[in-house]
């Protein structure tokens, strides 16, 4: 960016968006810019990081955090940030001064997903995120149109409540989840309900986990 101008971004809220199909939040971005021309447009992305070394976890908690960071006494060599997922949306043009916008974050519940399985464990409290921006800004100015690149180094963290996740999956999956299994899993768990007339896969996995003295 030249001396002239300078472009900042905050993460001022987190929500479920209500109307989206898939499982869908909606950050509210916050842009600042100083300039002496007026800005055409944005291409803006972010990466988004959970960074789990930010908040305390409760016993109940650090159980469902085994698989991806081991016993707690080696989380200070495990638990690092990580990436949760990549998004991105167009800013409309506006003059010198700032704006707000929409940027949506597609989500999963696929618990093979190191995102949704730490986001699954968590009771409680925030889920501490940062937002790493990226982009393209167009100036619009007197002799015609500039590209510019948003600077590497523009980034914001946030504490989204962890209710905002829970709700978002109870609105898309309500008091359900969902578990990843092969082809031959799948065959052998459906082999399994047909043979002993069950009524649906739920009721498979507990008589299995019965058998097994879960």
């Amino acid at each position: 960016m030249s001396p002239a101008y300078s472009i900042t971004f905050a993460v001022l809220g987190i929500r479920p968006e209500p109307y989206a199909v898939t499982p869908t939040l909606s950050a509210r971005i916050g842009i600042a810019a100083l300039s002496e021309e007026p800005v055409h447009a944005i291409a803006l992305r972010a990466q988004v990081r959970i960074d789990p070394n930010r908040r305390s976890y409760t016993d109940e908690e650090a159980a469902g955090l085994t698989d991806l960071f081991g016993p707690r006494e080696r989380w200070s060599d495990t638990q690092r940030s990580f990436l949760w997922m990549h998004c991105a949306t167009m800013v409309p043009g506006f003059a010198s001064g700032g704006t707000e916008v929409d940027l949506p974050m597609l989500c999963t519940y696929d618990l093979e997903v190191a995102g949704s399985k730490y986001l699954h464990a968590l009771r409680d409290g925030t889920v501490p995120l940062s937002f790493l921006f990226s982009g393209t800004v167009f100036i619009r100015g007197e002799t015609g149109f500039a590209v510019q690149q948003v600077p590497w180094d523009r980034d914001d963290r946030f504490n989204m409540p962890v209710s905002v996740w829970q709700d978002l999956m109870a609105a898309h999956f309500p008091d359900t989840g969902w578990v990843r299994l092969s082809r031959e899993t799948l065959d052998a768990l459906s082999a399994f309900k047909s043979g002993r007339g069950l009524l649906g896969y739920d009721q498979a996995v507990r008589e299995l986990l019965a058998a097994g003295g879960a």
